[in-house]
């Protein structure tokens, strides 16, 4: 009975310390979005998109995923608020699909058991679940990092380009009913991740036998 609770009660304690300090940073985050949102929505998608793919569900990916979320909250949102939520869904998208690309095209550049995982990768980015490229970025994140981040900014500027838009905060490729412009949404996922992958191919060399 004990442990729990003081547990629960140090828990309390520092993330009312941490809070504040978190806080300040998520809103300086959201308001410089914003500004670039003011300046050129193509380059607020790029930026959005290459935050989905910094640390695959950490505090960048988030802040992105949030900022698009909030976009179709606003009264009486838009093409131009939906647009912003594709692109960072399609950011979130590429980078489990470059990897699971690479692990078939490119298979001496991982492991047996990595080739394994990286099948389901293909489940893990068509479901929009950034967080299956975890593993592969955790183990090796100088080689995986920039090709995803890369990936991912392509991805969202052809989003934004192609006038794609999406009213559903989440989904991946089960939400293409909805999506604007859905052919050209798949162009623009499969041109990133594709993108990513030959990236990838350059940055993670063969392993030794």
């Amino acid at each position: 009975f004990i442990y729990p609770l003081l547990g629960t009660l140090l828990m309390g304690i520092f993330m009312c310390l941490v809070n504040p300090v978190v806080g300040a940073i998520n809103t300086g985050v959201s308001n410089f979005l914003s500004s670039l949102g003011e300046t050129s929505k193509l380059l607020l998608s790029i930026v959005l998109a290459a935050m989905m793919a910094i640390d695959m569900g950490g505090p960048f990916n988030k802040a992105a995923y949030v900022f698009g979320t909030a976009q179709l909250t606003v009264a009486n949102a838009g093409p131009e608020q939906y647009a912003i939520m594709a692109a960072v869904m399609a950011g979130g998208m590429v980078p489990p699909l470059a990897i699971a690309l690479c692990t078939t095209f490119f298979k001496n550049r991982f492991t047996e058991s990595e080739r394994k995982s990286g099948v389901v990768n293909y489940i893990m980015g068509l479901s929009f679940i950034t967080e299956g490229a975890i593993p592969f970025a955790a183990g090796d994140p100088i080689h995986i990092l920039p090709p995803c981040i890369v990936g991912s900014a392509v991805a969202g500027a052809l989003s934004m380009a192609f006038k794609c838009g999406l009213p559903a905060p989440h989904g991946g490729i089960f939400v293409i009913g909805v999506i604007t412009n859905p052919v050209q949404y798949l162009i623009s996922v499969v041109v990133g991740a594709v993108i990513g992958m030959i990236v990838m191919s350059f940055t993670k060399k063969p392993l030794n036998k």
